[in-house]
């Protein structure tokens, strides 16, 4: 052997066996999660860099990707955490035994935020940030197109908001089907869809990822959307013109976290979890790129300006709405089927239909005719209509027909029951078009 090759091997020998050493010396934490990026990955650099013999893995799935796959893998989980914003998604893991039980030692965190409890009372996940419905805009687009100020889901409805709005499907965001049930709820199951619909049917689009929202907003490419406050204001503190209002009638839960059952790392998810609950921790969610809320009341002496404190806000609309995470958790596969098939997979026909009667409201301003307002009228509660009602919803049938549904396992009575949906959706839009299309006529 060369001597410039004993040296060289000599060399790299001890590296390579130091490297092998602190590979299996380092423990892996394996998180599943819907929350961005920006949010996970400085919680990962945060506590990596306090844990140096802890490599945190990270895999970004949507809520309802995230709680098929803890389903799928349960008999050899690879999973310590699941993390996400939407409270239901949990209540589902627990009902199914996939998450283990779980109290943090005293953070200083409140049982509730109103009347909502912000850990779970089992002690199966914990609260680790708060968030909002809200309606966020782009100032600048407002501005070029005259639009009004909103202060509520109703003002999105208005004529002049036509294709200047947008939302994410619920059946892909865990967040945006938080947003709809938190709707149903306050306003009632038939009002509710009434309300959707009509505002749904001002969309310009309905995205498949819920990021798409934020991002169409600050991009201009339309002027409001549905979202959470914490995406407001993580682009506004990433500098973008935008603004955001939590509607009246919604409430503040509780973004989560807890630990799978039979996790192969117990121990470094619970110091993961404690880490997040602790000043360090929360104050990290202050960081502009994340903009989120702590869920410890002593965070809010260090806020940025500008930023809101939910344990000052009255929530629930002056008292009169309170969120029920049992009745959201046991119909929660059957509202985003039914917003896919009454909305999503229908919205040119709803908006044809809204465009017209925009115009006849229009034109009756200007000139009354009671038969045409007679019309108009008949067509909004043709698409109003909904195939079954809130209690049969909540039925042991529906229940079993989209138990652990997913797009992949459809039963035929799911199937069945989908393709009778989506045809009552067709046949009423099809028939509010043609009353709007008599009103138009009559109105001139």
């Amino acid at each position: 052997m060369k001597r410039r090759d004993f040296l060289i091997g000599s060399c790299l020998a001890p590296v390579v066996l130091s490297a092998s050493v602190n590979a299996q010396q380092k423990r892996t934490l394996s998180i599943v999660t819907s929350l961005p990026k920006e949010l996970s990955s400085a919680y990962k650099a945060a506590f990596e860099k306090l844990n140096p013999d802890i490599n945190v893995e990270v895999q970004q799935r949507g809520t309802q990707a995230a709680v098929t796959y803890l389903r799928e893998t349960r008999a050899k989980s690879a999973t310590d955490i699941f993390w996400a914003s939407a409270p239901d998604a949990f209540e589902v893991l627990k009902g199914e035994g996939l998450l283990a039980k779980f109290v943090p030692a005293d953070t200083g965190v409140p049982a509730k935020i109103g009347d909502y409890p912000i850990n779970d009372p089992e002690g199966y996940y914990a609260g680790f940030a708060l968030s909002g419905a809200a309606i966020m805009w782009n100032s600048r687009y407002v501005r070029a197109n005259n639009l009004p100020a909103v202060k509520g889901w109703n003002d999105l409805a208005l004529p002049v908001m036509f294709d200047h709005v947008a939302m994410a499907m619920p059946s892909r965001s865990g967040s945006t089907h938080l947003t709809v049930e938190t709707i149903l709820q306050a306003r009632g199951w038939k009002d509710g869809w009434a309300l959707l619909k009509s505002v749904c049917g001002n969309m310009r689009l309905i995205t498949e990822r819920s990021f798409g929202v934020p991002d169409g907003v600050t991009s201009g490419q339309f002027g409001f959307g549905v979202v959470l406050d914490y995406q407001a204001l993580a682009a506004r503190g990433a500098g973008f013109p935008v603004e955001f209002v939590h509607p009246s009638d919604t409430t503040i839960v509780p973004s989560n976290i807890g630990v799978v059952k039979d996790g192969p790392n117990r121990a470094a998810a619970q110091k993961f979890i404690e880490f997040m609950l602790s000043p360090d921790g929360q104050a990290i969610l202050f960081e502009p790129t994340v903009g989120r809320l702590p869920v410890r009341p002593d965070s809010y002496k260090k806020a940025p300006t500008g930023t809101p404190n939910p344990f000052a806000i009255e929530w629930g609309g002056g008292g009169g709405f309170k969120f029920d995470v049992d009745r959201s958790e046991k119909r929660y596969a059957i509202v985003d089927v039914v917003f896919d098939q009454l909305i999503s997979f229908q919205l040119q026909p709803l908006k044809n239909v809204t465009k017209t009667l925009h115009a006849v409201d229009a034109k009756l301003a200007k000139r009354p005719n009671a038969e045409a307002a007679t019309l108009a009228a008949q067509a909004r509660e043709a698409i109003a209509l909904m195939p079954f009602d809130e209690k049969e919803a909540q039925s042991a049938e529906f229940a079993e027909a989209f138990h652990g549904s997913n797009e992949k396992k459809k039963g035929p009575r799911q199937a069945e029951l989908e393709q009778k949906w989506a045809s009552f959706a067709r046949d009423n839009y099809a028939k509010a078009q043609q009353l709007a299309d008599k009103a138009a006529q009559l109105a001139g």
